[in-house]
């Protein structure tokens, strides 16, 4: 049957908005080549420096070492406060180019760092571009994506992510006969290169657009990503939401905007506190446990890196289908069995042979459960759950909160382990994991299928009493197109 001019139109225009949320998403790449690289880099970087020492003073040496790890954290935390209200002021697009450049330069510094300190300072810079890109990335992709397939392209930055750490575990193991690290961690410039050119080329958001007055150029992208029937639809419902909103800071505490801040605080932090990021810094540590050398611990890493890059496939190809509760959910409960198995295989003496093997099995299905809940749902949720006027702004707020849980992470697992053993602390992290799925079953709402100021609007008509059903059906009729 022959296609119709409308859905050739459409056909065309959902390309442009893949290639454009496809670039939008190695903002991703970055995040995740910096979170998987610095796992093999420790390795070796403690044989070219004395990590007992920092700014003259002796400190302990697993203390040194998650202060080069966490630095990146530190860094983050930066970019993630002031991402929100530049991507709101200068805008998107600008702000991904911006990111780009802090990261490659960040890179370039940790390559060539003749001390401990400028290495610290390179991966602080590095983690500006990261908190900038964890900002604005599935903030830009959310406002380029029309709904029927706006989960997917947003937890498209969530593979990105994963991809980003499996290509940093490859150059790890690649670079670790010789111990390489230099080369390890300056490798960051390419990615980021790839993306300040190619985001060159691309769009504003329309939203941006459109509220910053610029209504000829917003009508102008939304011609390229939205047929022909839609686009005054859209933008009159981007004018209802610019008339009703403020746009402060203070508006993030609305009564009806104050749910959906516990809820994106709540992800935020429970996506750090269960555990992954400490897998993923300190996964060729963790396996040395199990009586791998070095290489096989990089290599066992790699492993690890491809499960989960799998998982978040399945993720992305099952979020706008079966919704964004039931894959968190499903994925929270494995979280919370696997980390219970991993804590009992440590718990149990010798882990070589058999013992190892199941070790690095029960990391793999962890890794495996949170790639398909929590590790898109937060960031595709966050993206989703906040007005438009104030998206950018509380979007910074809650990825703060997961950049400081990822720090308290990061810098108190080896302290953790010295203290409650492995056992004790993959315990630890299951148990946050339950009550993080208790949190998700009661608090989080589903998002599929709807448009973002429909979300909105529900937000709205619950916090004054309306029935949501009546919208709920209004927004099944209108999310069809």
């Amino acid at each position: 049957m022959a296609l119709s001019e409308t859905d050739t139109a459409s056909g065309n225009q959902n390309s442009f908005v893949y290639v454009v949320a496809g670039l939008a998403a190695l903002n991703g790449l970055l995040f995740g080549f910096d979170t998987g690289v610095i796992s093999g880099a420790m390795l070796y970087i403690k044989d070219t420096f004395d990590i007992t020492m920092l700014f003259g003073q002796s400190i302990h040496p697993s203390l040194v070492e998650g202060v080069i790890v966490s630095g990146a954290m530190v860094g983050a935390i930066v970019g993630a406060a002031l991402g929100g209200r530049l991507a709101d002021r200068l805008g998107r697009r600008r702000l991904i180019l911006i990111g780009a450049v802090v990261f490659f330069v960040g890179s370039l510094i940790m390559a060539i760092a003749p001390t401990t300190e400028v290495l610290i300072v390179g991966r602080i810079l590095d983690g500006v571009g990261v908190g900038f890109a964890s900002v604005v990335g599935p903030l830009y992709i959310s406002e380029i994506a029309p709904p029927k397939i706006r989960g997917s392209l947003v937890a498209l930055n969530q593979l990105t992510i994963t991809s980003g750490i499996l290509i940093a575990y490859i150059v790890n193991y690649a670079f670790s006969s010789g111990g390489e690290w230099r080369w390890m961690l300056g490798l960051g410039m390419v990615p980021a290169a790839i993306l300040f050119i190619g985001m060159l080329f691309m769009p504003e958001s329309p939203r941006w657009l459109y509220e910053h007055g610029d209504e000829e150029t917003a009508r102008d992208v939304l011609s390229r990503i939205r047929t022909e029937g839609q686009i005054d639809a859209e933008l009159r419902e981007i004018t209802e939401t610019i008339q009703s909103e403020t746009g402060g800071l203070r508006d993030l505490f609305q009564p009806w905007i104050v749910p959906m801040l516990v809820v994106g605080s709540g992800l935020a932090i429970f996506q750090q506190v269960t555990g992954i990021n400490a897998v993923m810094y300190y996964a060729p540590r963790i396996l040395e446990s199990t009586g791998f050398g070095d290489t096989n611990s990089i290599l066992a890493t790699v492993a690890i890196g491809v499960v989960n890059v799998i998982m978040t496939a399945v993720a992305v190809a099952l979020i706008d289908r079966t919704g964004r509760r039931p894959l968190l959910l499903t994925g929270l409960a494995g979280m919370t069995a696997t980390l219970g198995i991993a804590g009992l295989v440590y718990y149990l003496p010798g882990l070589s042979g058999g013992l190892g093997v199941l070790a690095t099995g029960s990391l793999m299905l962890y890794v495996a459960f949170f790639a398909i809940g929590l590790g898109p749902a937060f960031w595709l949720l966050i993206s989703e759950i906040y007005p438009m006027e104030v998206r950018g702004i509380a979007m910074g707020v809650v990825t703060v909160l997961n950049w400081a849980a990822n720090l308290l992470v990061s810098l108190t697992f080896l302290r953790l382990v010295d203290i409650i053993s492995e056992s004790g602390t993959f315990w630890l992290y299951g148990i946050l994991s339950l009550i993080a799925l208790v949190f998700c079953y009661r608090l989080v709402p589903e998002t599929k299928g709807r448009s973002l100021e429909e979300i909105e609007a529900d937000l709205r008509n619950t916090a004054i009493g309306t029935d949501p059903g009546e919208t709920d059906r209004t927004d099944a009729v209108q999310t069809d197109d």
